[in-house]
């Protein structure tokens, strides 16, 4: 009997197979050549775009990023990690991958934006049941895309072959971000007063958030095919569902540098009433004004066809509100010219006040 690597055992048939069959990795489902020419379209893709501070290129053990710090006194990292949740289901549907990387590097990147930080670069996580080299490149473009709007770099990431754990065609992604603010200039929502304006930036629509109810009404109530086009919305519901969320970062980095900005909330799940509070002193509380922005087409649709309540909608989805500014009255004109400057709709939706019970709620709606 010869052990590892020095040859076969002989072993009886025990299922009717042959037992002594050679087997390969292949046989089993993944697919090692397949997965090297990946890597090395990954270069090519990755190779488009700025690769500032990058040291090691794509396909080493780790990423290697030289750090310049010249330009900040007390500098700290910021990171943070997250999905696309079943926004992803909308992608297999369509069978359109290319912009679902956007929404990745943005729920990352908006996430560290609202800390007044820098993204310096980004990793991905991709898991496919059967490696579909079409399908990844277009995931791993979008990425590209995603990240030269956030002004930062793909330094790397995984890609796995997982058979048997995904049903066909379908996928699943992670992102992972690294910033880096000035610890003094760091937002944290501390210097929040009584008598501050919160200003809401719009959204380019659901964003990634509340697909699992999306999906419910649209599909299993509505018996809506993605192809359906829906004339209130002016597109089918498949392109409206996929459309990607807004990066915010480059935006923000620019209203920091001209003005007081004491806290930002990114609206994800939980929409504003969970999100606000969590940049609010407990000294204070948010009211925000009913009707004081535009709410898009498909937020009524939803609500709609799904007979939603409206508390239901405001703790579920962002509304129209991608990302919350909080700024002293004094600063509300200037921040909104500038936005207007770069194209971006804003609106003044309601006031920071005192919070004079610890019971009271930190969001209340006027």
């Amino acid at each position: 009997m010869t052990g590892i690597l020095g040859g076969k055992t002989a072993l009886p048939s025990v299922c009717g197979c042959d037992m002594n069959e050679s087997l390969t990795y292949q046989d089993a489902g993944v697919h090692i050549d397949k997965g090297n020419r990946l890597v090395e379209r990954i270069k090519e893709i990755t190779d488009q775009a700025p690769r500032s501070g990058v040291i090691s290129g794509i396909g080493g053990f780790s990423g290697l990023y030289s750090l310049d710090v010249s330009q900040h006194k007390d500098p700290v990292l910021v990171t943070s990690t997250d999905g696309v949740g079943t926004k992803l289901k909308i992608a297999f549907l369509m069978q359109k991958h290319d912009t679902i990387g956007i929404d990745l590097v943005a729920m990352c990147v908006n996430d560290i934006a609202v800390q007044g930080a820098k993204p310096l670069f980004f990793l991905d996580y991709l898991s496919m049941g059967e490696l579909v080299p079409e399908t990844a490149e277009a995931i791993i473009e979008g990425i590209v895309t995603g990240c030269k709007l956030a002004e930062c770099v793909l330094i790397g990431g995984e890609t796995a072959e997982m058979p048997g754990l995904y049903a066909q065609g379908e996928y699943d992604l992670a992102g992972f971000i690294v910033g880096i603010a000035d610890k003094a200039r760091i937002v944290d929502g501390s210097e929040i007063r009584a008598g501050h304006k919160l200003i809401g930036m719009a959204s380019s629509g659901l964003h990634s958030n509340g697909y699992s109810l999306v999906r419910k009404i649209c599909f299993e109530r509505l018996k809506l095919k993605v192809d359906d086009r829906v004339d209130v919305l002016g597109k089918t519901i498949g392109e409206e569902l996929l459309e990607p969320t807004k990066i915010y970062s480059r935006v923000v980095r620019y209203l920091l540098a001209d003005f007081p900005i004491h806290g930002i909330a990114h609206i994800t799940g939980g929409g504003i009433v969970d999100n606000l509070p969590r940049i609010l002193p407990s000294s204070c509380k948010a009211v925000v004004r009913e009707g004081s922005w535009l709410i898009p087409p498909v937020f009524t649709f939803l609500q709609e066809g799904g007979n939603l309540s409206a508390q239901e909608m405001k703790r579920t989805f962002n509304n129209g509100i991608g990302l919350i500014l909080v700024a002293p009255e004094s600063a509300v004109q200037g921040i909104l010219v500038s936005l207007a400057a770069m194209d971006e709709k804003a609106y003044v939706i309601g006031d920071v006040v005192e919070r004079k019970t610890e019971g009271e709620s930190q969001v209340v709606w006027g």
